[in-house]
């Protein structure tokens, strides 16, 4: 029973740090897509802008259903409805302009932020890297914040303000990932 147990953590382990560098490698390449073609043009800017929270839906759906189903991860659960209405918002708010799109980014990462907290908090007992989650998950809160209130001022945002965000996002993964690496290495070396 024991060996079985370890087999399934040292699974979950892995899965999660496989997990943790898709999401940075997405959130790296949609930085560079936003900071080069992205304020090129505004076809493109808008695509990445929509494909952004929609990745994020995807992302936790699929480890959502990795990890036990949608009615175990109730936190996951949430955020898949929250960032696919998101996506949809975010399309509305592009008819308008980029001060509602940065509104709506910010309520995103607030309630992403949030809910991305509470999945580490949940995580913290059977896997490590998790500190680095919670970490990001409070910036995503206090980021979106900052964006509601700069969406408020007269001067247009531009897809950049969300690429420095979305590079943070990236730098968080790519810890929780290296972290997860380093600490199996470690576990294997001791064995």
């Amino acid at each position: 029973m024991g060996n079985r147990t370890s087999a399934i953590v040292n699974d979950n382990e892995y899965w999660l740090k496989r997990y943790y560098f898709i999401r940075a490698a997405f959130s790296i390449i949609w930085v560079i897509a936003a900071l080069t073609a992205g304020r090129q043009s505004f076809g493109i800017a808008a695509f990445l802008l929509v494909i952004y929270p929609a990745w994020d839906a995807v992302a936790n759906l699929i480890d959502a259903m990795r990890n036990g189903g949608l009615a175990k991860n109730h936190s996951q659960t949430f955020n898949v409805a929250v960032s696919s209405l998101m996506t949809v918002i975010v399309i509305f708010a592009l008819c308008m302009s980029m001060n509602w799109v940065l509104a709506v980014f910010g309520l995103w990462a607030i309630f992403s932020g949030l809910l991305q907290l509470s999945a580490a908090v949940r995580r913290w007992k059977h896997h490590g890297g998790q500190w680095v989650m919670i970490l990001s998950g409070g910036q995503s809160a206090v980021a979106g914040i900052f964006f509601i209130l700069q969406a408020r001022m007269p001067d247009e945002p531009s897809i950049a303000t969300i690429a420095g965000y979305a590079g943070l996002g990236a730098f968080y993964f790519l810890v929780s990932a290296i972290w997860l690496s380093v600490s199996h290495l470690r576990r294997e070396a001791k064995a």
